[in-house]
């Protein structure tokens, strides 16, 4: 009798077990394609991501370089003060998004542009993601709100 409640234990520990691994192999395997990475436009020439990979860059949009295409096609160019990116984005920009302005966006880096298939910008006057902040500093650019 005593056996039988014991093997039944070991047959419920080994269930829960392998229900256990296979949810954590569907849950990885289903977020395989929602971790983006952040890089800055240093880094993505430094390191040139394969043309598949989806990764998230940030920094400000540089000066001078806001082209409207035709229809929802708008070119510009992300800089963090050391190193400059081109992007192509077709979509609808965020109204807040504007030359010198901080913006992230998830896209793929073909050919020597970024890719753009999503486009944020900053929502207030002083917020700026922590990502595009810390790479900033990195390059020296960096200044505090309220600073001229």
């Amino acid at each position: 009798m005593k056996s039988l409640k014991k093997q039944r234990r070991i047959q419920v520990i080994l269930v829960v077990v392998a229900a256990l691994v296979l949810s954590t192999g569907l849950i990885g395997y289903a977020m395989r394609d929602g971790i983006n990475f952040f890089r800055s436009p240093s880094e993505v020439l430094a390191e040139p991501p394969q043309a598949s990979e989806v990764f998230r860059m940030g920094g400000l949009v540089e000066e001078g370089t806001l082209v409207r295409g035709e229809g929802e096609t708008v070119r510009f160019s992300v800089t963090d003060g050391g190193a400059s990116v081109p992007v192509v984005f077709t979509g609808v920009l965020p109204d807040l998004f504007a030359e010198n302005e901080g913006m992230i966006g998830t896209g793929t880096y073909v050919n020597g542009i970024f890719e753009a298939t999503e486009i944020l910008a900053k929502h207030d006057e002083t917020y700026m993601p922590k990502e595009v902040i810390d790479a900033l500093k990195e390059q020296g650019v960096y200044q505090e709100p309220g600073e001229s």
